[in-house]
């Protein structure tokens, strides 16, 4: 008996090496099959990425409440996502460029493991076209309801259609986008929105308030309110400054941001609420796009440089201390070397706190599309550069005027050695992180130091 153990033995071990290399083939040439089985037994995870606006962002965050309803977990890192998901924003070249390379290195993933690719977003029907066929979902962000049946079979499509209904999965605990409307009107000759996020549409007033009512009872202490033309924002009878006073009426400790204005819907009834709502911060993001007269017309703004100089004015001396942010396009097609210099004198005018300057790139299916693009790529970044160093002298000249003061900060992030947070106006502060607990999401005054064209710096003085 005991031979036979030993030769028993002794044959196991001679196999064992043979055993060993056909567990390794079968390991090598199956390893999606073992990693599909494996997901099945733990929890199965989703990335997002968002590209664009905030509206964008806004919306992942109710795609991720989605994801999690139907019991997937967060991945920050999306090589070890089973589900990849990218919100796209057409509104500019590069930013379709940037979803390309995306979606590519995703499907490199898909040699290595199963993966499901989706896309939504706001997406030309083009870019939807060549985008298809290298995802495995593509959906209207409106469609958002008819995700998780998209997903699995084993899931249902949400009983109501309406994607605003859907609570987001706020990405902080401190600061949240409420979208109030949707979609755009104005069709500028440049803009994609109207043809990705269609006509405006505004979400009714008490849906809005409800949702703010819950955030700031949760403690949330800083609320944007969203559009893509905020200040058209219509339900019933209530318009865009009364619904900034009724959230103002809301009790609690917490601030109110709006983003985007449009110059010509801009009106004093907006201004004075501004100027007298204690919970509206003195920050208005107003776009010119131009300081050339025949440029706005041929982009379809629907006003001249002197409403806009004349608005600001009005701004300024009804809001004080107010902040004012801008947009500009440089070489839009036609736009002459002359027409570019009115855009630098009205930026040395204004003196804008910041501007986000972009190169002009054509969109299909806008008017513009259908002009010359004349403008060299070269030259486009020689004004981008021009413009930035304007910038750069009206942000710090802007900034100065902070040093010696105590500013109201909430506290958004945090580094090695330093707390960072945004005043009222949506200036930037720095402080030196002391031996003390997290300060995230919290109001703390501090006394600037220093300034800077794009930050402030100082000194914490008290927490609120």
């Amino acid at each position: 008996m005991e031979g036979s153990d030993q030769n028993f033995s002794n044959e196991v071990n001679r196999l064992l090496p043979v055993l060993f290399f056909i567990l390794k083939q079968n390991l090598k040439n199956h390893f999606s099959f073992f990693y599909f089985c494996y997901n099945k037994l733990a929890m199965e995870k989703y990335f997002i990425i968002s590209y664009g606006c905030q509206m964008n962002k806004s919306d992942a965050e109710r795609i991720a409440s989605v994801l999690q309803s139907l019991g997937y977990k967060e991945s920050k890192k999306e090589e070890e996502a089973d589900i990849l998901i990218a919100l796209a924003c057409s509104v500019r070249q590069s930013a379709v460029d940037r979803v390309y390379a995306r979606i590519r290195k995703w499907n490199e993933f898909k040699k290595r493991k199963p993966v499901i690719i989706v896309l939504s977003g706001c997406l030309l029907s083009e870019d939807r076209k060549r985008l298809a066929e290298k995802v495995d979902i593509l959906f209207d962000i409106c469609d958002l309801y008819k995700l998780p049946k998209l997903l699995s079979n084993r899931f249902k499509e949400l009983p109501d259609p309406d994607y605003f209904h859907i609570h987001p999965s706020y990405s902080t605990n401190f600061q949240a986008y409420v979208p109030i409307m949707t979609g755009c009107n104005n069709f500028c000759s440049y803009c994609v929105v109207p043809f990705t996020r269609g006509r405006e549409r505004s979400r009714p007033k008490n849906e809005i308030i409800e949702e703010v009512k819950q955030l700031v009872k949760k403690g949330y202490k800083e609320i944007t309110l969203l559009g893509q033309n905020v200040n058209s924002y219509k339900s019933g009878s209530v318009r865009f400054p009364d619904l900034l006073k009724l959230i103002n009426k809301i009790e609690g400790n917490f601030w109110i941001r709006f983003l985007t204005s449009h110059p010509k819907d801009m009106g004093d009834d907006l201004i004075e609420a501004v100027a007298i709502l204690s919970k509206v911060t003195e920050y208005i993001h107003l776009p010119v796009q131009s300081g050339d007269d025949e440029i706005l017309k041929k982009m379809n703004r629907g006003y001249k440089v002197k409403d806009y100089l004349d608005l600001v004015k009005k701004i300024r001396k009804k809001i004080k201390g107010v902040a004012i942010s801008t947009d500009i396009i440089v070489g839009f097609p036609g736009e002459t070397r002359k027409q570019f210099l009115n855009t630098k004198k009205l930026m040395e005018k204004v003196k804008f706190d910041m501007a986000y300057i972009a190169r002009y790139s054509e969109r299909p299916q806008t008017a513009a599309a259908k002009l010359e693009d004349n403008v060299s790529p070269q030259e486009k970044k020689r004004r981008e550069k021009i413009l930035t160093n304007v910038l750069k002298k009206t942000a710090l000249f802007n900034n100065k005027k902070y040093l010696g003061k105590v500013v109201e900060v909430l506290i958004d992030s945090e580094g090695k050695g330093f707390f960072q947070g945004k005043t009222r106006t949506f200036k930037n502060v720095r402080f030196k992180k002391e031996a003390r607990n997290s300060l995230l999401g919290k109001f703390v005054k501090v006394k600037i130091k220093k300034a800077a064209f794009w930050g402030l710096e100082g000194e914490l003085i008290d927490i609120l």
